[in-house]
């Protein structure tokens, strides 16, 4: 049986093709990093340090002021939110306001955790 050349090259897309898709699936990513941040229970961890560092503060605090508290708790892990800075602090801030809507600032924080206690 002669091949044509339509049919070579069907043969070389196919099997090169095929060798492309493998390359592209071995570097993406397959499992999740140790030190990644950014999943939600990691987001809900650092979020539980600063709930607890405004309490400890009874909600008077400043964000800079907040934001050493949290990097010197003793349950902050530094290895795991070695990212962690200001910027973050205020957007888990503002994530925090959008879902509880009566909160405005760090006291009302407080005010919202001492009356769930």
């Amino acid at each position: 049986m002669e091949l044509t050349t339509s049919s070579w090259m069907l043969i070389f897309f196919v099997a090169l093709l095929t060798v492309s898709i493998w390359k592209i699936y071995a570097f993406l990513p397959n499992k999740q990093l140790k030190d990644d941040d950014t999943t939600k229970e990691s987001q809900e961890e650092l979020l539980g340090v600063i709930l607890k560092a405004i309490k400890e503060c009874r909600g008077e605090v400043s964000r800079e002021e907040l934001f050493a508290k949290v990097k010197s708790d003793e349950t902050f892990d530094e290895k795991k939110f070695w990212r962690f800075n200001q910027n973050r602090l205020n957007q888990l801030l503002s994530h925090y306001y959008l879902q509880n809507p009566h909160t405005k600032n760090i006291a009302d924080i407080y005010e919202d955790l001492k009356a769930k206690v």
